[in-house]
């Protein structure tokens, strides 16, 4: 059997364009939350530093991913090859499902750390730890969208 070729019906944008398409334009959110994840992550304190060393990883990796990808688009890399967006698909998997599990884990571990003690210095840890949670899913949230997106784009081309 013949397979037919498929035309691209999607344009991928190129240049400053790509800070006006979506889901393109999700890379700004996702470079500034992963940023604050980033901060913050280094600044929390977990009980196992194993789990934050994990945590960290993921989130500087999302973070310098987003920042990359977003570089390229913008220096036009992609030449306009309706290939490009497989092969950003396929980036995207790197990050399905690390943020939400590093994001469960920092939670839990501050919740963990909120039942140990009354100490106005653990308090003033726990909260840096809710604010590194509640950043942290909020960037899961922005890599969820855009891979939705990019994945129906990716079906369309």
């Amino acid at each position: 059997l013949a397979m037919s070729s498929a035309t691209s019906t999607t344009s991928l944008p190129s240049g400053l364009a790509v800070l006006t398409t979506f889901p393109d334009v999700l890379f700004i959110p996702e470079i500034i939350i992963g940023g604050l994840v980033w901060i913050l992550v280094a600044s929390s304190r977990v009980p196992a530093p194993i789990l934050q060393g994990w945590v960290m990883f993921v989130s500087v990796f999302c973070f310098v991913m987003s920042t990359t990808l977003l570089c390229l688009y913008i220096c036009g890399a992609h030449g306009g090859s309706s290939s490009w967006v497989t092969l950003v698909s396929g980036c995207d998997k790197a990050q399905d499902l690390s943020p939400p599990c590093a994001a469960v884990l920092e939670a839990y571990f501050t919740y963990a750390t909120g039942l140990v003690s009354d100490n106005p210095v653990i308090l003033h840890i726990y909260q840096e730890n809710i604010a590194a949670v509640v950043f942290a899913f909020v960037a899961t949230l922005a890599y969820v969208i855009h891979k939705i997106f990019s994945l129906l784009r990716w079906k369309s081309s």
